[in-house]
């Protein structure tokens, strides 16, 4: 459980760093929700085309090259420190909120019944 604390502390650092960075450019008043999830939408779209047309044995491969690395890594980025800013924004503890969607999936889609299907035509009825 140690290194879930350590990244629950990262996470609280990261959104205090991201509030700092809006704070000093004071840019809360163009940070309205609406334009926040845009963005979050226009990042992950950029993160999809790194990936975009590439078979996965391909993504495997350019993902050993540093550059194509980095800018995967950069667009991860990009989305994570617009969702940060989404949260800061709309006062949501995200990881209590990620841990409670966790909590609701596991309740959903139990282990017993749901290991190894990938796919949502395999849900079970009722759900």
């Amino acid at each position: 459980m140690g290194s879930a604390f350590r990244c629950m502390d990262r996470l609280h650092h990261l959104a205090t760093a991201v509030a700092d960075f809006v704070a000093q450019r004071e840019w809360e008043p163009y940070h309205h929700p609406k334009d926040l999830a845009v963005s979050i939408a226009i990042e992950s779209s950029e993160l999809l085309e790194r990936f975009q047309w590439r078979s996965p044995r391909e993504v495997e491969r350019l993902l050993q090259d540093a550059e194509y690395r980095r800018g995967v890594e950069e667009e991860m980025a990009d989305v994570l420190i617009y969702l940060v800013a989404l949260a800061n924004r709309l006062k949501v503890d995200l990881p209590a909120a990620a841990l409670a969607k966790l909590e609701r999936n596991a309740r959903k889609y139990p282990a017993e019944e749901f290991r190894g299907k990938a796919h949502r035509d395999q849900e079970k009825p009722g759900g």
